[in-house]
């Protein structure tokens, strides 16, 4: 059997979103971010892990409903807002939460309000401040606050950093003096408007700006927010990881070369492990130099380099001068390597990896206090 798991640790889920709460004044509410099927890591398998936070935060309708399905009753707050005035009619029915970053959004909402005791009568009011992407900018957002303030909504101010990760970059001051003049600004005609500026890295760099409500992301999953520490330096565990076993070993002679394109070749007699796991399963094609984690014959755990081109279905391992049995656990990223090694071997970051991730893998979830289960 092709033994090729991704597990799903429920237990580091719920100790990293403590982590983040240590960071946090009290009275700072976490937005709990479980779009893209929670970063990869399955929604159905992310979620009981995290009812300690203050709601779920998704992109888009399909994956509030995913949610609500499941029957958590915890608030869901659509962070790119409806995409159509039937999806606002959805989310009122649904009692959703949603952002408003543009004009029709806003026409949607003074259309058709929500009941005055719903969540959805709170809008979370997207700010410009220098991303470029979404969002009002400076007299846009003033009329657009006014008018929902009018209709009897409850704001939340957002807007989202650009540089957190890198603390001393300029971009940061410059976002954060605009936020907190238009929330000052917003104020003076709605004084119970609250914020939410700080995503992972936010919170981390930059703890004078957590506001109302913060956002979590990556941090929750186990991958660094911020570029000068790692993860484990955070006190973060990995939710994932993704391993698989030897599939065949291989000794080649002096000259011999490996894989597609032929870019590795042998300049002795050496032994080479195949591996069960390739670009099909998500692991990336253009690792460079990648390492991963392998279990010898006497239980003894090495860190070998991957050589040649990782394939579809296959990729090869330096394993010269250890005792390899064919079955061996390979691990591809956990605690070692960090999905940060990987990522930065890739040329991106850990969030790609954790959601390019395709279904042929079997999932396993895990769980001190729970049993264990299996998907696919």
């Amino acid at each position: 059997m092709r033994n090729t798991t991704i597990t799903i640790d429920q237990d580091a889920l719920a100790h990293n979103l403590q982590v983040i709460k240590q960071h946090l004044k009290p009275t700072t509410k976490v937005l709990a971010m479980v779009k893209a099927d929670a970063y990869g890591h399955g929604i159905q398998a992310a979620l009981p892990a995290l009812m300690a936070a203050d709601g779920f935060g998704v992109a888009c309708m399909s994956e509030a409903l995913a949610i609500k399905t499941l029957g958590h009753q915890k608030p869901i707050v659509l962070i790119e807002g409806v995409f159509s005035q039937a999806e606002w009619q959805t989310a009122l029915a649904h009692d959703f939460g949603c952002v408003i970053h543009q004009i029709e959004q806003l026409n949607w909402a003074l259309s058709l309000t929500p009941d005055d005791d719903a969540f959805g009568r709170t809008i979370w009011l997207k700010y410009n401040t220098g991303m470029s992407r979404l969002g009002f900018g400076d007299d846009a957002i003033i009329e657009a606050a006014r008018q929902l303030n009018d209709a009897g909504y409850q704001l939340i101010l957002t807007s989202h950093f650009a540089c957190a990760d890198e603390q001393s970059h300029p971009m940061n001051a410059r976002q954060i003096l605009k936020f907190n003049q238009m929330l000052n600004a917003i104020r003076q005609f709605a004084p119970q408007t609250l914020a939410s500026l700080c995503n992972s890295a936010g919170i981390i760099n930059f703890a004078d700006q957590q506001h109302d409500w913060v956002r979590a992301g990556i941090a929750l999953y186990g991958s660094k927010p911020v570029a000068d520490q790692s993860a484990h330096e955070l006190g973060l565990k990995p939710a994932m990881t993704l391993s698989s076993q030897v599939m065949a070993l291989h000794t080649l002679a002096d000259q011999d070369c490996v894989g597609y394109s032929a870019l590795w070749m042998a300049t002795k007699a050496h032994q080479i492990a195949v591996v069960a796991i390739g670009y099909g399963d998500g692991y990336p094609r253009v690792v460079s130099s990648g390492k991963v984690s392998i279990t010898d014959a006497h239980g003894k755990v090495h860190q070998r380099e991957i050589i040649g081109r990782v394939a579809m279905d296959m990729l090869m391992i330096d394993v010269d001068g250890l005792e390899i049995n064919i079955g061996a656990p390979v691990v591809l990223w956990g605690a070692s390597p960090s999905i940060d090694e990987v990522a930065s071997c890739a040329g991106t970051i850990g969030y790609e990896l954790m959601c390019r991730l395709t279904q042929r893998p079997k999932r396993r979830i895990v769980s001190i206090n729970q049993p264990t289960s299996s998907q696919n």
